[in-house]
């Protein structure tokens, strides 16, 4: 679009233009959502990894729990929708851009080059850190810590020999080939397993250690992570937000420095408010967010508006 076509566009063009653009990003979310939906399991069984790990290795059955027909269903679909506006997010950038691009000098265009960029990564980033990081040991406390709460006493009695056919193998698996009727533990998913007939294995997650046995639903851990990957992400947008107030003036490295006491303090409050409450996640996001804060005052010493935009020429024209 040249300059000049900008200029004599109309407001009703302006809307039709912003039309067009909110349906070709539309259009980038379908496909996306249809290669959700072909691989939604794989995704799901991806998500669930760090929870099925996590009571693994606080002893507890490896399994989750659907208490409506619906709630698997309707996890598959969440995780495809999730899925999607994640692949289609950098589409709907470029929309979004093509929309206001035109209206914009060369030197302006030169800051959305380095912000899209920059928040884009921090976006990866806090997923990465999310997965990797914190849902591990999140979980892994709270699943050890409510587990073993709570004891109960299963009384004793005297030793006495057991059976040989009450005696269940422990294995490392599932047998390649086992016979209709025969019984093992899975060790791996800590679930007692019997082969009712040549197609179907029974299995039975059974309590360990103490009286809260520690089962979720797969819905609501879906949910919870859908809401702390958006907080994670809104949170890791700091060292942006202190940029561009650096860039108008609003905030100076110089002023923030002296309140350092004071972001500490900030962050620990925002690592008690965005993630589950143990106290091991609270001190691994608030020390991550203070590294952000310091990534942020790096940029605003060292990426000040003046070197981004570069050479402004008081004659070009918009886009």
């Amino acid at each position: 679009m040249a300059p000049s076509d900008f200029a004599i566009m109309s407001f009703g063009d302006h809307l039709e233009d912003l039309r067009k653009r909110v349906v070709f990003a539309g259009l980038g979310f379908i496909p996306i959502f249809v290669l959700g939906l072909i691989f939604g399991g794989p995704l799901l069984e991806f998500l669930t990894i760090p929870l099925t790990d996590a009571l693994r290795d606080a002893g507890q059955p490896a399994t989750l729990l659907a208490t409506s027909p619906l709630e698997t269903f309707g996890a598959y679909i969440r995780v495809s929708i999730i899925v999607a506006v994640m692949g289609a997010f950098p589409w709907m950038l470029y929309q979004l851009w093509l929309f206001v691009a035109p209206g914009l000098y060369t030197h302006e265009r030169r800051f959305v080059y380095f912000l899209i960029p920059l928040s884009t990564a921090l976006t990866a980033l806090s997923a990465i850190f999310l997965y990797k990081v914190l849902l591990p040991i999140s979980l892994y406390f709270l699943i050890f810590f409510g587990s073993a709460i709570v004891q109960q006493d299963h009384g004793s009695a005297a030793a006495e020999p057991v059976p040989a056919l009450t005696q269940v193998p422990i294995l490392e698996g599932d047998p390649a080939e086992p016979a209709v009727g025969d019984a093992w533990y899975n060790a791996v998913t800590r679930t007692l397993c019997i082969q009712v007939d040549e197609e179907t294995i029974m299995r039975f997650a059974g309590q360990t250690g103490g009286a809260i046995m520690q089962q979720y639903r797969i819905g609501e851990y879906v949910s919870l992570i859908f809401w702390l990957g958006l907080a994670f992400a809104i949170a890791f947008q700091l060292p942006v937000v202190m940029m561009l107030l650096g860039w108008v003036d609003i905030l100076r490295p110089g002023d923030i420095t002296r309140f350092r006491r004071y972001v500490v303090f900030g962050c620990a409050i925002a690592g008690a408010i965005l993630t589950p409450q143990d106290p091991f996640s609270m001190l691994i996001l608030g020390a991550a967010l203070y590294m952000l804060f310091e990534f942020g005052l790096i940029l605003m010493r060292f990426v000040p508006a003046s070197r981004v935009a570069g050479e402004i020429d008081e004659t070009e024209e918009r886009w």
